[in-house]
């Protein structure tokens, strides 16, 4: 039997959850029985599932104090770094905010892939953020670019997103070329709020310290003392792609994201992040950051999906049926 003190009541009840609901989550999945004898925690099973039974709960108590709720996803998440022997890598993922919101909450990465991203981006000056929705890849880059902004490292944020239909037109939208794009650019809009105010971005928008535009909106200029997002850039062209990244200026930093399996170009048309990821991978001053389904902090169903369908797209690769 292996157990654990979790120091005050307080802290045991947030690990263990409404009605237990997170004592039973991890240990029908690691086949323990708990044992709960004032504030310690115990397991009774075979040792090696005891000991990383242990482990999870000294990672829930370092998510509770860093003032953060245990989830399933949470729990779960570390159940799978526990079970490689890593579970001491999560307790360093909540200790310092990327940024904070214009409420004063902080924001924190959620995951040990999550922060070597935040750092990439910290460290270089072009980084690509590669993985699949939900895996907070555009959220972090705008909290970065905020508060390096913030901070005056850079005079301006400029984000920007290919113009691709996803199944939709943009001859359809009414309105100007401007009222068009503006739902292809939304999650940007929103991510900028959330961060800033819809007052101090408003003003910002307006004295032109942020710019929110289309890719093509990029082509001819050199983008100085700034921070820069092409976002979704899995649906830029090998041209496009070329062209943004050769806007760089002195002073700036260019964040690039994407998901390769959702490239919405035209069929015979090559991803210009996939190109570029492959070349650049390996240069100094240039990181290449790789998430995937367990960075996915969105519902736990969501990193379910994204195994489905990587499954899928695997076999069809090996030319099996799907």
């Amino acid at each position: 039997m292996t157990s654990v003190d979790t120091v005050t009541l307080d802290k045991l009840q947030k690990v263990l959850g409404v009605f237990d609901e997170n004592l039973d989550l991890l240990s029908r999945e690691l086949g323990l029985i708990p044992h709960v004898d004032g504030t310690a925690i115990s397991f009774e099973g075979p040792d090696d599932a005891a000991r990383i039974g242990a482990e999870v709960v000294k990672s829930l108590l370092a998510v509770v104090e860093a003032g953060e709720t245990v989830d399933k996803s949470r729990l779960l998440y570390c159940i799978e770094l526990a079970r490689e022997g890593r579970a001491s890598d999560f307790e360093g993922v909540l200790k310092d905010a990327v940024a904070v919101t214009f409420r004063g909450k902080p924001v924190k990465c959620k995951t040990v892939g999550q922060k070597n991203y935040v750092e990439s981006i910290r460290k270089n000056t072009v980084v690509f953020g590669v993985g699949p929705a939900g895996t907070g890849k555009t959220y972090l880059a705008v909290c970065l670019a905020v508060a390096a902004y913030k901070s005056k490292q850079v005079e301006k944020i400029i984000l920007t997103r290919p113009a691709v239909e996803a199944g939709e037109k943009l001859g359809f939208l009414p309105g100007d070329l401007q009222t068009k794009v503006d739902p292809y650019l939304r999650p940007l809009y929103d991510a900028l709020q959330e961060m800033f105010g819809q007052e101090t971005y408003q003003k910002l928008m307006e004295k032109g310290a942020i710019e929110v535009a289309p890719l093509a909106y990029m082509r001819g200029r050199t983008l100085s003392d700034a921070f820069v997002i092409l976002d979704e850039a899995q649906n830029a062209t090998r041209e496009q792609m070329k062209m943004f990244l050769t806007r760089l200026g002195e002073g700036s930093k260019m964040v690039v994201t994407g998901d390769l399996t959702q490239t919405d170009l035209p069929e015979g048309k090559t991803s210009g992040l996939k190109q570029a990821v492959k070349l650049l991978e390996g240069i100094e001053d240039i990181a290449v950051c790789r998430l995937n389904e367990r960075d996915v902090v969105r519902h736990p169903l969501v990193s379910r999906i994204v195994r489905a369908y990587e499954r899928e797209e695997n076999k069809r690769k090996k030319g099996e049926k799907p």
